[in-house]
C-alpha cells in the first residue's frame, strides 16, 4: 500500500493503464512507495511526463520505467536488498 515517507516514489498519471498496472504489481510484490501525480506539475512533467510510470528512490535515481514486469521487480528487490546490506556494513 502506498505510504507517505516511503523510500520509493512512483511517478504516474491518472488514466494511464501502465501506471495502474505498476501500482498493482508494486503492491503485490510488497514494495512500499509513495505515488506522485505527474499531471499538473511542470517539473514532474518535464522529468517524467513521457516516461510514466517511473519508479525512483528519494535521491531521484530512476530504478524502473515503463512496464514493471515480475522479472524486473524481482531483480530490483534483490538490488535494493544488496544496497541496503552494503550500507549497513559501511555504518559498522
Amino acid at each position: 500500500m502506498p505510504e507517505s515517507g516511503a523510500e520509493l516514489l512512483l511517478y504516474s498519471r491518472l488514466g494511464c493503464h501502465l501506471c495502474e498496472q505498476a501500482e498493482e504489481r508494486l503492491e503485490r510484490y510488497g514494495f512500499v512507495y509513495e505515488r506522485l501525480e505527474v499531471g499538473g506539475d511542470p517539473e514532474r512533467e518535464r522529468l517524467y511526463g513521457h516516461d510514466v510510470p517511473v519508479l525512483t528512490d528519494r535521491a531521484g535515481r530512476v530504478l524502473l520505467r515503463g512496464v514493471f514486469g515480475p522479472g524486473r521487480l524481482s531483480e530490483l528487490r534483490l538490488r535494493l536488498r544488496r544496497e541496503a546490506a552494503r550500507a549497513g556494513t559501511e555504518d559498522v
